[in-house]
């Protein structure tokens, strides 16, 4: 009958202690306050974004998953880096199909680098040396 009483009382003894120092029985807090994690753009601010940046977006966790804000903020900058994109495409292309439908009226080579001539033909007198050359071997 004693071993039960001292093991009852070391059993309140203890539960007290532990309940004490989760609810900071004392002057000093032992469970401190931790601030919500917020979110921090990882995303680049000075540059397009790429993909190894969208791949490194880690958002912050929260009781029920993911905190909306964040989510939202996260996807509306790539939405706007996709706008912003799929803008740039569609003006440049419009300015290829315009210089192809300028060269296709002006029967000019959009792919000849600057300075180059039009390529020489067998038969041409200005065929380059080595060509004439080739020419006169068979």
């Amino acid at each position: 009958m004693r071993v039960f009483w001292f093991l009852l009382l070391t059993m309140v003894v203890v539960v007290t202690a532990v309940t004490l120092a989760v609810v900071g029985g004392g002057g000093s807090a032992v469970l401190q306050d931790v601030e919500p994690e917020r979110f921090t753009d990882p995303l680049p601010a000075s540059r397009p974004v790429g993909r190894a940046d969208v791949e490194a977006l880690r958002l912050p966790m929260a009781a029920r998953g993911y905190r909306m804000a964040d989510v939202d903020e996260a996807l509306s900058r790539l939405g706007a880096e996709l706008a912003e994109r799929d803008a740039r495409i569609a003006e440049l292309e419009s300015a290829l199909a315009g210089a192809q439908a300028a060269a296709v009226s002006t029967g000019t080579d959009l792919f000849k680098q600057p300075g180059e001539g039009r390529p020489a033909e067998p038969g041409d007198r200005g065929a380059a040396p080595a060509d004439r050359g080739e020419e006169a071997g068979r």
